[in-house]
């Protein structure tokens, strides 16, 4: 099996073919971003984004892959999320970003829904050629708690 990505290590890339890749791609994002200091509250949006996205490469691209790599900027830590397929593509982006959008019978939060859950978010689709969505969200560091004299 394939290893989380972490500070020490470089991109990985994970499958998604299936639904049990789906569960694996949030087990994966998880643990990569409390390696990388990421709060319980952070860690949940990631996976929340992540997890909308690779069920999106499936059922809308026909499968693909996700590549998680670590980002190191001095103090700050962040983790990109690359998700590939070669679907079909999507016509209308904007329209496919707006929210209450549907293309599948959902809630139609999925890619609006991941845009606010990360900091940095870009999609290059081209009709017929695929769709490569990419997040990036950076760990926050919490000020350590002042002391009342």
């Amino acid at each position: 099996m394939m290893q989380a990505a972490s500070r020490h290590a470089g991109p990985a890339s994970l499958p998604i073919g299936s639904d049990a890749d789906l569960a694996w791609v949030r087990q994966q994002v998880r643990q990569a971003a409390a390696e990388l200091g990421f709060g319980l509250v952070q860690q949940t949006k990631l996976v929340t984004a992540a997890s909308e996205l690779a069920r999106n490469t499936l059922v809308h691209g026909g499968g693909g892959h996700v590549r998680l790599t670590p980002l190191d900027a001095g103090s700050s830590h962040g983790l990109r999320l690359d998700f590939v397929d070669d679907g079909p593509g999507i016509r209308d982006l904007d329209q496919a970003l707006t929210d209450g959008y549907t293309s599948g019978g959902g809630l139609g939060l999925g890619l609006s829904g991941a845009k606010r859950l990360v900091q940095e978010f870009e999609v290059d689709s081209r009709p017929g050629e695929g769709t490569t969505v990419t997040v990036t969200a950076w760990a926050t560091v919490v000020p350590p708690a002042r002391t009342v004299p």
